[in-house]
């Protein structure tokens, strides 16, 4: 259930950042009422996550997949470059991520 919960505030995160793009500095209100709702939802979910899931583990996730995902985002919905860096930097997001993953629990 741990990563059930993670994959929504993974989701909530995605969602409020891209909606901050939307929110011009926070001068739109709808676009700033989604940043700040889909931050919160994002927290709760972490949060309830880490009763299940080790928080350097979790944390990774939470972080990796939604810095891979935004990046994603940004170059369909935004119109953003890829680069060999960023495209490098997003492999070893991912990289980082399974190794924590594969390191396990003590």
């Amino acid at each position: 259930m741990g990563y059930v919960l993670l994959a929504g505030a993974i989701a909530a995160e995605v969602a409020a950042t891209s909606a901050m793009k939307y929110s011009e500095g926070f001068s739109r209100l709808w676009p700033t009422v989604v940043t700040l709702v889909g931050y919160l939802v994002s927290f709760v979910l972490l949060s309830r996550t880490l009763k299940t899931v080790e928080i350097g583990t979790a944390y990774a996730i939470w972080s990796g997949a939604g810095t891979a995902a935004i990046a994603i985002i940004g170059l369909v919905a935004f119109g953003e470059g890829m680069t060999a860096a960023k495209l490098a930097g997003m492999a070893l997001i991912v990289g980082g991520v399974v190794v924590l993953n594969l390191g396990g629990a003590h």
